[in-house]
């Protein structure tokens, strides 16, 4: 599989795509790469109700200054509620064999194996998940909060040449391509993608290089997947009084000169 597949359900070139090696778009419509470690979890996004970490793996490679690295699982909390999304590893990939992974508040969650099949919390009946493809592509939505379309992808022996990833014959690396539309975060949203929603966002990353680089690890990294200790978590602080820094559907008018349609308003530094 390959980014041209994926494109329909989770396009990696518009605001709030998390892709590839990992490759962030950012709320303004600008791209950055922020590495963390492998096997380490990151906070993406912390707001006063909504936290996301996201758990990455990846290979070594000598003489590489880093290791590549890759989003395989993601874990959101909101109201009490958990809800894990990731992929189970594969030493070959099959695009119809389901590698897909869904929990909600600890009990697995079974949609049937058929695109636009749709699952509905029972306890909370905001949350669905519905397949986008038969296998290894979901939506996850809440209703007025998010909606991340999440696919599961491998790394192919050409991707591993050209950009030298270390694949092995067994493990193929397969990891989470998501898109996220968050419909509500305040003005004090953080995270290594939150941050770049916040309505004071000043982009310090030179937006100009083939590969703008966070740096800043310290202040995401998480102790465990559904840990919010990360030091710029924001998540249980109350619903608090600021005003909306992203509405998405007020902003959907605002345009970059790069020809996107942002959800930010400064779109380029």
């Amino acid at each position: 599989m390959d980014s041209d597949t994926c494109k329909p359900v989770c396009d990696c070139h518009k605001p709030g795509a998390v892709c590839e090696d990992p490759k962030f778009i950012r709320g303004d419509g600008n791209t950055f790469y922020f590495h963390g470690r492998r096997d380490r979890d990151f906070c993406l996004l912390s707001d006063a109700n909504l936290h996301i970490n996201g758990h990455f793996i990846g290979s070594h490679v000598p003489g590489l200054k880093r290791d590549p690295t890759w989003v395989q699982a993601i874990a959101v909390q909101f109201s009490g509620h958990r809800l894990y999304v990731g992929v189970l590893s594969a030493t070959a990939w099959d695009d119809d064999a389901d590698r897909l992974e869904v929990v909600f508040d600890g009990e697995p969650v079974h949609v049937p194996a058929v695109a636009n099949a749709r699952w509905e919390a029972p306890a909370v009946p905001a949350l669905s998940v519905t397949r986008t493809k038969a296998a290894n592509g979901v939506a996850v939505e809440l209703a007025g909060v998010f909606r991340i379309a999440a696919n599961a992808v491998p790394i192919t022996e050409e991707d591993s040449r050209v950009h030298n990833y270390g694949l092995t014959a067994d493990d193929c690396l397969a990891h989470l391509d998501l898109a996220f539309k968050f419909h509500a975060l305040t003005s004090d949203v953080h995270g290594v993608l939150g941050q770049t929603y916040r309505s004071d966002y000043v982009n310090r990353l030179d937006v100009s290089a083939r590969m703008p680089v966070m740096s800043g690890e310290r202040d995401f990294v998480a102790s465990g997947l559904f840990a919010t200790d990360c030091s710029v978590a924001r998540f249980g602080r109350g619903s608090g009084a600021d005003a909306l820094a992203v509405a998405s559907d007020e902003l959907a008018g605002v345009k970059c000169s790069t020809g996107l349609d942002g959800v930010g308003v400064v779109c380029k530094k």
